[in-house]
């Protein structure tokens, strides 16, 4: 019989470049839960926070880009996204004020990448409404 190995799974966190290292709690909870819901093949939590108008080193806006066979049996878009947000559902009731959400299924990802194309940058922040407090 053959046996069928798994790809290692390749994560990437990125957050803002500090001076001092401080502790960034979000995006560990993050990277952990979505790792152990959907078992990715790839991962990249990238803390957008420093995109928008709040203080210096905030978890508050994220970008997730998961790839995962737990999409290949999850083919709609908003299905996805439906179980990405209930992996998350702690962190945006509470402190993730906005959530952009890549899923890909890994023939999808490999598709990509070998066309080069590239996940969209994030828009530039607009303002906001002013509710948070500022840097």
């Amino acid at each position: 019989s053959t046996t069928r190995h798994k790809p290692a799974i390749m994560i990437i966190r990125r957050v803002m470049s500090v001076a001092a290292s401080p502790s960034f709690p979000i995006t560990q909870s993050i990277t952990s839960k979505l790792k152990e819901a959907l078992d990715p093949v790839y991962l990249d939590v990238i803390n957008e926070s420093h995109m928008h108008n709040v203080p210096k080193n905030s978890e508050t806006h994220f970008k997730v880009v998961v790839v995962s066979e737990e999409f290949v049996k999850t083919k709609s878009l908003i299905a996805r996204h439906r179980l990405v947000n209930a992996t998350l559902q702690d962190e945006l009731t509470g402190s993730v004020h906005a959530l952009s959400i890549v899923a890909k299924t890994p023939s999808q990802w490999n598709d990509m990448q070998a066309k080069g194309d590239k996940i969209m940058s994030s828009p530039s922040c607009r303002g906001g409404d002013g509710s948070l407090p500022s840097r």
